[in-house]
């Protein structure tokens, strides 16, 4: 999945920060408003992916800004959460367009596996495995290969990597990156994606895949698909397997 961006509006200052924390150990990129107000600000001038939403909240209500969001028009997901657990109350919040109801207290991995299914459903379905030359990413394992050798990246620099192969060649901006792969903590004006591209380069070696466009971003030529790869060479891959595994640091 690519680039997941999540905001979490939650009062609870402690459950919303615990959320995000276990959230960007998955590799999401998110945000936190501590009201309905905060949260309608952020999610009114950043396109979220999903919006994990409190029904009770100060400001805003929850439920006012559940139909904001909905009226946006956006691809935006909403996962209301909630201390009740009585079935008309997830009626009436489902009946609001929140796509997802989660119940107080829940499960870590339960609502990790649900943020994952609603990024899914906002965002254009990805290839099953990313190509450019010898180099192959598959995002469900989270690995990369190069050569059929296994390159360890940092979450950072396999966010980017991830993001230049899925547009396919097409130049990525230094702004659509930082949203995509880092959060609202980011500082436009510094140099963290300059300096995780350049980290990204060495760690793939060489012959370099990743171009600078002067003024404009970064590309991969030649980025796509491993079915891509195999209809232009006549049924073979153009990348190496690997039954490898290994994890992100």
């Amino acid at each position: 999945m690519v680039g997941v961006r999540v905001l979490v509006v939650e009062d609870e200052a402690p459950l919303a920060e615990a959320i995000a924390r276990g959230l960007r150990r998955e590799g999401m990129a998110v945000d936190v408003a501590l009201d309905g107000d905060d949260g309608h600000e952020k999610a009114s001038v950043t396109r979220y992916d999903v919006v994990v939403l409190d029904r009770d909240l100060p400001g805003m209500p929850g439920d006012e800004l559940c139909r904001e969001i909905v009226r946006s028009g956006e691809l935006t997901r909403v996962l209301m959460l909630t201390a009740s657990t009585a079935v008309s109350d997830r009626v009436e919040g489902l009946s609001l367009g929140a796509d997802d109801y989660v119940a107080k207290p829940f499960a870590f991995p339960e609502l990790v596996a649900r943020v994952r299914a609603l990024g899914r459903r906002a965002t254009p379905a990805a290839p099953p495995v990313l190509t450019a030359g010898d180099i192959e990413l598959d995002p469900s394992r989270r690995t990369v290969h190069r050569g059929g050798e296994l390159v360890d990246l940092t979450r950072k620099e396999f966010g980017v990597l991830e993001v230049l192969l899925s547009a396919g060649g097409a130049v990525v901006s230094s702004e659509d990156l930082l949203e995509r792969v880092w959060d609202e903590n980011a500082d436009p004006f510094t140099t963290t994606v300059r300096v995780t591209v350049m980290t990204l380069r060495k760690k793939l070696g060489e012959p370099g895949v990743i171009e600078t466009v002067v003024g404009s971003g970064y590309r991969v030529p030649g980025a796509g698909s491993v079915a891509d790869a195999q209809g232009e060479a006549g049924g073979t891959p153009g990348v190496h397997g690997s039954s490898e595994s290994g994890s992100l640091t």
